[in-house]
């Protein structure tokens, strides 16, 4: 018998011919994440699951906390693995799980089995009832409920004999790196860091533009940003986060435009630059936090006019979402309290006091006529002089 964890995944296990890539891409990325705790673990691909064995002592939460923020994991289950699939030593191992587990509470269970090896001789139905009379024997402060029991009983029989009661939640998803690359455009904001979350989510890779303004931004304003790329970290494996100052850029708007123009037109060359920096790193969209009506920046003549300048995909993974919905989220991954430091970014400053709220593109672009000559040098030098910040999980 060894300590293990037995990983479920839901969506992978419907993919077709292609399913193997997706299997090898979540044993990568498990493998990336165990090498982070302490201690010594074997990873492999386990007929519809993969297979964590503990080669070592380690801290059993800090794993299970590690393996939860794997992108196309389902579930994590702590097992005790059986070699001799003799019935006798399954039921024993089970029972000597449940009390480890369990210690000497009572408790409601119900048995659960799964034969993935169909020359075992038992079937699932005879190997359920079996190991219910066994546990019932064995521990007295158990009792059968089918219809709400407190645990659920596993018993699998693979090319070995798993058994567990249950498992932790997984980030759910499909692994990081299988659906391509996207640049995210990354403030210090509540909003943006659920969107790179959510686009992550859906197995795409991501790199970060924060915009920075000095000395209208501090360099307190450009660590929150640090710190919420690493918060997203968790989740991604390394994030490069590109920083651009756009101090000159946003000075040369707030000077020749429309100041109720502003946000639109400071928005459309952070669209700009963005696209830019993701063409040479090979990313196939634009992501960004914004969500219908939610400021006067985001209506939907706005994001139009945002877009206008964009030639590939802008991915808005919170477009219906309201407020207190992103709120939720952010917290669920441990951004909230970090976005709402008091440090503004670039946008809040220069924000107009009434901001049009239904541009028309023929007259923002009419506008960007006085930008024609000062913006090119600036834009040039704003992306020669970025500075690349590569962000490891913590």
């Amino acid at each position: 018998m060894a300590e293990a964890y037995l990983i479920k995944y839901a969506e992978i296990g419907i993919k077709g011919k292609n399913r193997y890539r997706f299997e090898d891409a979540l044993v990568k990325r498990v493998i990336e994440r165990v090498n982070r705790v302490e201690g010594r673990f074997r990873v492999q691909k386990e007929q519809g699951r993969i297979l964590v064995e503990s080669l070592a002592e380690h801290d059993e939460e800090e794993l299970i906390r590690a393996l939860s923020h794997v992108f196309g994991t389902a579930e994590i289950c702590p097992v005790t693995q059986i070699h001799d699939k003799d019935f006798l030593k399954i039921c024993e191992a089970l029972v000597d799980h449940i009390k480890k587990r369990l210690k000497d509470r009572e408790f409601t269970f119900k048995v659960y089995a799964k034969r993935s090896d169909k020359s075992y001789p038992m079937q699932s139905p005879e190997i359920c009832s079996e190991a219910g009379s066994y546990i019932l024997e064995h521990i007295p402060s158990s009792k059968v409920d089918v219809k709400a029991p407190e645990y659920r009983v596993y018993i699998e029989i693979r090319r070995e004999a798993y058994v567990y009661l249950g498992g932790y939640p997984g980030a759910g998803g499909m692994p990081v790196g299988t659906a391509g690359k996207a640049m995210l455009l990354l403030s210090g904001g509540i909003d943006s860091p659920v969107a790179g979350y959510r686009i992550a989510k859906r197995g795409v890779q991501i790199e970060a533009v924060y915009f920075h303004a000095p000395p209208y931004t501090s360099e307190r304003a450009k660590q929150k940003v640090v710190d919420l790329a690493g918060i997203i970290s968790e989740y991604t494996e390394q994030i490069v986060l590109h920083v651009i100052n756009f101090t000159e850029i946003q000075m040369a708007i707030y000077e020749n435009c429309p100041h109720d123009e502003l946000t639109i037109i400071m928005r459309r060359y952070m669209m700009r630059i963005a696209e830019q920096i993701a063409r040479e790193d090979e990313c196939l969209a634009l992501v960004t936090g914004e969500s219908i009506a939610q400021v006067a920046s985001q209506t939907m003549q706005s994001l139009a006019a945002t877009d206008a300048v964009c030639d590939m995909p802008v991915f808005r993974p919170l477009i219906a979402m309201d407020k207190q919905e992103i709120i939720r989220e952010s917290q669920m991954i441990g951004a909230y309290e970090t976005s709402i430091l008091p440090y503004e970014d670039c946008c809040t400053i220069f924000v107009a006091k009434h901001p049009v709220t239904k541009p028309s593109l023929s007259r923002i672009e009419e506008s960007e006529k006085a930008l024609t000559e000062i913006m090119p040098p600036l834009v040039a030098e704003a992306y020669k002089t970025r500075e690349i910040i590569r962000i490891n999980p913590r």
